[in-house]
């Protein structure tokens, strides 16, 4: 499992099969079913496919998108079928074993793969904000003060909003598949995945991070609010000065003049 262009509009030349927010792609080489499900929000999910192999077809993907990770994340999970085995499916450590492996089992399965793999991206994203904050306290604390302008703090704004917006829009963390709904067996392996993934666990950790950004960026934006407040206010008594100042003088200078 890999997770490549952030954005990707097209992601594959050929596509046989075409389910929501993403397409899989079904090959048939020396008698060994090899698939590859890509989801428009960067994950690149590849199944009977060797380390050694997987460049070849990440070539394709990354010919239609629309920009680059600088590193690329990447994960593996084993999947065994086995026909004779007495339930749907069996989890264990690191694998787990369907009776059949069908090609809804692959769409469920690489969802998940796919937005664990894109959650480990957004939450190392909100991990460098959360750290450039703890820099800015650290600062403050031995110095009092801080010199972040109002653009970079908005910058940071926009970047964790957008984070939290992508995890929960484009990766679509909680939406309910189709396949699941219509049948139960989907429906087990799409919980036991997500339990496995701890994905509801890691989404609230993240929104933990988030909270402390949130906090740090009221905080700050307070701070910022009062400076330009006394700022203004210095404005306002250097101009109630300099009016007085011209009074005074205008006064001065009539007094003079009748004297003469």
């Amino acid at each position: 499992m890999l997770f490549l262009p952030r954005h990707v509009h097209l992601t594959i030349l050929r596509s046989d099969f075409v389910i929501p927010h993403c397409k899989l792609v079904f090959e048939e080489n020396a008698g060994c079913c090899r698939y590859m499900v890509v989801f428009q929000y960067g994950s690149a999910v590849l199944f009977n496919v060797e380390d050694h192999e997987a460049e070849y077809y990440l070539q394709h993907v990354r010919r239609y998108a629309s920009g680059l990770l600088s590193e690329m994340k990447k994960d593996d999970y084993a999947i065994k079928e086995k026909p004779l085995l007495v339930d749907d499916m069996q989890g264990g450590p690191d694998h787990i074993i369907l009776k059949n492996l069908d090609l809804d089992s692959i769409r469920i399965i690489s969802s998940v793969l796919g937005q664990s793999i894109a959650l480990d991206y957004f939450v190392s994203q909100v991990d460098g904000i959360v750290e450039e904050f703890t820099d800015i306290n650290r600062g403050m604390e031995k110095s009092g003060t801080f010199t972040m302008d109002r653009k970079k703090l908005f910058q940071l704004v926009g970047k964790a909003n957008s984070n939290l917006a992508d995890v929960i829009l484009k990766v679509g963390l909680f939406e309910r598949s189709e396949i699941a709904w219509r049948d139960a067996k989907y429906g087990q392996i799409l919980d036991y995945l997500r339990e496995e993934y701890e994905v509801a666990q890691r989404f609230g950790n993240l929104d933990y991070k988030l909270k402390f950004v949130e906090h740090n960026i009221h905080f700050l934006q307070e701070v910022l609010q009062n400076r330009k407040s006394d700022f203004l206010e210095w404005c306002i008594i250097v101009l109630l000065s300099i009016e007085n100042v011209i009074g005074i003088y205008e006064i001065v200078r009539g007094s003079t003049g009748i004297a003469i």
